[in-house]
């Protein structure tokens, strides 16, 4: 059993620098190389990480020993550069989210990933809130009885000069608009909660931002148990962020979580309370204080511990293969049924849905 996971970044924006600091704290993590086009980007995490630094991925891999590479580049290149990786160096992949755009696409990922012995992991670092642990444990400790509602809602402010900032935000190509980036995280919740989907019924705005895709949209769901669900998704909150709440409602009680980003206890009302009731409110009311992200900390230290294990330790709470695809199947769903103008049923075929397509 190896004693160290090696890792290598593909893609140096924002979010890579959370990922490299996040790696330096976890013993069994390194990072040996990061790559970007951008070789101001490129060079600037290398300095701050301590590591080697390529403009080309296909030199980095066949110079620099790795085992898991991670893909952290704009949504609509996930795919093409998560396939080559696995195909040409066999490298266990961790993407973000979402695991790409087409959804053919999507399912190549899973079906090469298993072919080749591979892990491909989707980071949906919200999983890991102390809120959501605990939301999820009372759905599996069936403490709501039969499920009735569950609602996702993402009020957040976004104005022109953040798509302005890259080409390739709020394209239908690369990128998607508010349900494929920012809400992506509430559809993985809503139906890691809810369960499987029946059917999507959405419509769509772009109400104030310049760009190809929406940034305002509404869905209705219904879940193969019967239960029924909505998602409200704007980047148009003004002046500034509102909130992104999930609500579940059950026949035996209803949680709300609320904050930024489902990251606090609004709501937390059950028939029969149990005794840890109070105590849960208490010491699990928010996220505590981590410089780094809570949830992102948590979630990179499960993989680390997962694969390190080759896959003997409970995957809970990874996105692992298709659990990755499922979020996006809602995503494309709702596309599908604005360009429709009517309900979705699953399974279906993307036919005039825009995302992923030039």
């Amino acid at each position: 059993m190896m004693n160290t996971l090696k890792f290598a970044f593909i893609g140096c924006g924002r979010i890579a620098s959370r990922h490299a600091r996040i790696l330096a704290c976890i013993s069994q993590a390194q990072l040996v190389a990061v790559c970007d086009l951008d070789p101001e980007k490129a060079q600037a995490l290398a300095q701050e990480s301590g590591v080697s630094w390529y403009t080309d991925f296909q030199e980095m891999l066949e110079k620099e020993e790795t085992d898991v590479v991670e893909i952290l580049t704009p949504s609509g290149t996930h795919g093409k550069v998560a396939l080559e990786v696995m195909r040409r160096f066999n490298k266990h992949v961790l993407v973000e989210k979402p695991i790409t755009l087409p959804l053919p696409e999507a399912y190549e990922m899973v079906e090469e990933a298993r072919r080749r012995g591979l892990y491909l992991i989707t980071v949906v670092q919200n999983r890991f809130n102390l809120p959501v642990v605990k939301l999820r444990g009372a759905l599996e400790a069936r403490r709501f009885g039969k499920l009735i509602l569950g609602s996702a809602r993402l009020y957040w402010c976004r104005r022109q000069d953040y798509y302005d900032a890259d080409s390739w935000r709020g394209t239908w190509a690369m990128d998607g608009g508010v349900l494929a980036n920012q809400a992506c995280h509430y559809v993985d919740m809503l139906q890691w909660m809810m369960g499987p989907v029946r059917s999507v019924f959405a419509m769509s705005n772009r109400s104030l931002i310049n760009m190809e895709a929406e940034d305002t949209i509404v869905a209705v769901l219904k879940f193969q148990s019967g239960a029924l669900g909505t998602i409200e998704a704007t980047v148009c909150a003004r002046p500034k962020d509102l909130e992104g709440s999930l609500t579940i409602i059950g026949e035996k009680g209803t949680v709300e979580l609320g904050g930024f980003a489902m990251n606090k206890i609004n709501l937390w009302n059950f028939e029969g309370p149990l005794p840890e009731d109070q105590m849960v409110k208490d010491r699990y009311y928010e996220n505590p204080p981590d410089v780094y992200g809570f949830g992102h900390h948590q979630y990179l230290q499960k993989v680390v511990e997962y694969i390190m294990s080759n896959g003997s330790t409970m995957p809970y709470g990874l996105a692992l293969y298709e659990e990755g695809v499922k979020p996006l199947e809602i995503i494309q769903a709702a596309y599908e049924s604005v360009e429709r103008g009517e309900e979705v049923i699953f399974p279906f075929t993307p036919e005039k849905s825009r995302l992923g397509k030039g």
